[in-house]
């Protein structure tokens, strides 16, 4: 279910610090944001369905991005994004990967019952657990596949 984005991620070319935060076409969100982003956001849903902790809890420290790091990067200013600083690539894919394994790890352990339960009645019609999956590896292969846009890019 999830491995498009996983291969996705694990397929960038090596970004140098310098292009990992570029802002193309000055842009706020640098290719760390987006898979920061991408991790955090994976991360958040899945704690929130499956009642659990984070796996930021883990990650928190060596990102070092303190409070902001915290966030999942929706509703971010310009100001904001371009304060998510990452210099190292293999531990932002590291992220992405054991968030969306999390993911898929999870969706193996639904009956078909727990997938048609509302999780989200904020919404019209009502969020099942189903469509909420569905969004969430929306979501991350479409960051991922900003970041691969983005790093293509900015080779020269």
């Amino acid at each position: 279910m999830a491995h498009r984005p996983i291969d996705a991620a694990h397929n960038l070319r090596p970004l140098t610090v310098q292009e990992l935060n570029a802002h193309p076409a000055d842009h706020p969100n640098s290719i760390a944001w987006l898979l920061w982003h991408t991790g955090r956001e994976v991360d958040a849903q899945l704690a929130d369905l499956r009642g659990e902790p984070q796996l930021w809890q883990d990650y928190r420290d060596r990102f070092n991005l303190g409070e902001l790091g915290d966030t999942i990067g929706y509703g971010h200013t310009e100001e904001q994004a371009r304060q998510i600083v990452v210099n190292d690539q293999q531990l932002l894919i590291e992220y992405v990967d054991a968030s969306l394994n999390a993911l898929e790890g999870y969706v193996a352990t639904l009956s078909e019952e727990e997938f048609e339960q509302v999780v989200d009645e904020r919404w019209q019609p009502p969020v099942t657990r189903a469509v909420r999956l569905v969004s969430i590896v929306d979501d991350a292969t479409a960051h991922v596949a900003q970041a691969a846009y983005a790093a293509g890019a900015l080779k020269k």
